[in-house]
């Protein structure tokens, strides 16, 4: 036991907490002729408690600057000439000893030391490796009419507010990998060498601050120099390139891919072109869809072999969008058109059907005042439903009629029923009906020919309750559409149950039943109505003319009532 105790005690000694070391945090701060405002800022960096170093890079300034930063505290590098903002970060981050560099401008009056520490803090937590500063004022010129176009164009997942903020920090160790520009490029620089290098950088608000506004002479050169740094990385990370040579290959292959959609959609659809002159254009399209598709791919593989990070991917999904686009409608072209092959007896016969969209211009009632319908693939009727039709949704409503309902066709009558589960384009018909409407197994219909291939059928239209309890039956005829259609309204007691519409002839005579009985009859009228009494009841039958059309023509004379209650 005690040869137990020593080993777990060796063990325990053996394992290494690991503590979180501790950072150092250097600030550099690039002067030029800042004798004003130097030392004030020194002073307020010293009041930070992370901050370790603090060094003033005096960039070949001709006033005051050295002895002001040097009596506020600060170690002070001189630049025997003037180099340019970037070339004093680089200066300052070579010679600082700390984990963590920090870099803030010499020329802030309102600095204070919340804002230090909210620049330095996400890195001391391990949260970010880079911040930058965005701060509570509007954009300044050389951003918003140079940098933010120029980083749209060519790096669009750059996103951030004020990418030329010019206070920012990072871990000592991934400047290294920076390119650090000379001049006033280096804020954008280490921006974009961080997103193509997949560094993390986050943007931190740093409230509202103020300095001195650089004259239209600075601000010129700032801009020049601001553009050069980002067209020298576009060209640098291969931007130029996709946006020049793969953009250009990628528009041929578009150009290619919509002519094999054009000449695919005059074969099949257009036909005072002759099936040759589309072939040909499918042909070319195709040559030219695959040369310059491999020209894409090649190039691009390249660019992300050029490129070290892969903060590629968004603006190449970007610039690739059109293609990808031209390639999914073509592939769902061709899809559509592999769907309606049919390979028999040696032959293969390709015959696209296309689906109807319904708009109702008009004021006909309808489920859905647009939708998409059809085509319907006839079927034969499944065993012991030679009587039934199993119509789908969709064509029900473009003839009128519903579940439970029947039709007379050809002296039979048959109930209407709906599609099976996973059958719902499948118009499902008795032979005997198939031979009376002049269709066959397999046939396609499109929705527009349904009214034609059930001309003359009569249907038994039902109506019911809440309760799902018969209130009445109209009979209708599936003729022509006609645009003289009439709504009525029927009226029990005062109370609205059934409102529809369709055809009346007027002054023709229709037929009302109760229970299979007739009771009455009435000439049409427009804006008319007729009244009855049935078993205590008061029965209203309102006609109003409207604006729409119908396929419905309501039965009159020998035709069969028109109306059928049920009380």
């Amino acid at each position: 036991m005690y040869w137990f105790f020593v080993i777990l005690a060796f063990l325990l000694a053996s394992i290494k907490s690991e503590k979180p070391k501790y950072q150092k945090v250097s600030v550099i701060i690039p002067a030029f002729n800042e004798e004003e405002t130097v030392a004030t800022v020194v002073n307020v960096v010293k009041k930070v408690s992370c901050v370790d170093e603090i060094i003033v890079v005096n960039d070949g300034s001709t006033d005051n600057t050295e002895s002001e930063a040097l009596n506020a505290g600060a170690r002070v590098i001189n630049h025997e000439v003037n180099k340019g903002k970037g070339a004093a970060l680089r200066t300052g981050y070579k010679e600082a000893e700390c984990d963590i560099i920090a870099f803030i401008d010499a020329d802030i009056y309102n600095l204070n030391s919340k804002k230090v520490e909210a620049m330095i803090k996400p890195i001391l937590e391990r949260k970010t490796d880079i911040t930058k500063t965005k701060f509570s004022r509007a954009s300044g010129r050389v951003t918003e009419l140079t940098a933010k176009p120029l980083l749209n164009f060519f790096f669009p997942e750059i996103t951030f507010e004020q990418p030329l903020s010019g206070q920012f920090a990072a871990r000592k160790e991934i400047l290294k990998k920076m390119d650090f520009e000379n001049d006033y490029g280096v804020d954008v620089g280490i921006v974009i060498d961080a997103d193509v290098l997949g560094i993390s950088i986050t943007e931190v608000d740093i409230g509202a601050i103020e300095h001195d506004m650089s004259p239209l002479s600075e601000l010129n050169l700032m801009a020049n120099e601001v553009v050069r740094t980002i067209i020298s990385r576009a060209n640098k990370y291969g931007r130029v390139v996709m946006i020049d040579d793969i953009g250009h290959y990628i528009r041929m292959s578009i150009v290619g891919l919509s002519l094999i959609i054009l000449g695919l959609f005059t074969i099949f659809f257009v036909k005072f072109v002759p099936l040759a002159i589309g072939v040909i254009v499918s042909v070319i399209g195709l040559i030219l869809a695959i040369y310059y598709i491999i020209k894409v791919v090649v190039k691009s593989i390249v660019m992300f072999r050029k490129t070290p990070g892969k903060s590629l991917v968004r603006s190449f999904i970007k610039i690739h969008f059109p293609l990808i686009i031209s390639i999914i409608v073509l592939l769902l072209m061709i899809s559509t058109f592999i769907g309606a092959a049919h390979f028999e007896n040696g032959v293969l016969s390709i015959e696209p059907n296309s689906r109807n969209l319904i708009i109702y211009a008009d004021d006909s009632p309808s489920d859905n005042s647009i939708s998409v319908r059809g085509p319907y693939t006839i079927d034969t009727a499944i065993e012991d439903e030679s009587d039934q039709i199993r119509v789908p949704a969709d064509a029900m409503m473009t003839l009128g009629i519903k579940a439970n309902d029947t039709i007379e066709i050809n002296g039979v009558t048959y109930a209407v029923n709906d599609t099976r589960e996973g059958e719902s384009d499948i118009l499902r018909v008795p032979i005997e009906v198939q031979k009376s409407i002049g269709v066959e197994s397999q046939y396609i219909i499109q929705n527009s020919r349904l009214k034609e291939i059930f001309d003359g059928a009569i249907v038994t239209h039902s109506y019911n309750d809440g309760n799902s309890s018969e209130i009445l039956k109209e009979k209708f005829i599936i003729s022509s559409r006609d645009d003289n259609a009439s709504v009525y309204e029927v009226l029990i007691d005062n109370e609205s149950v059934v409102t529809s519409s369709g055809n009346f002839n007027e002054n023709d005579v229709y037929d009302i039943a109760v229970n299979g009985e007739y009771l009455t009859s009435f000439n049409f009228e427009v804006d008319s109505n007729t009244t009855f009494y049935q078993d205590g009841h008061e029965v209203v039958v309102l006609f109003k003319d409207v604006n729409s059309t119908s396929i419905k023509h309501f039965t009159h004379d020998s035709q069969g009532y028109f109306l059928n209650f049920n009380f």
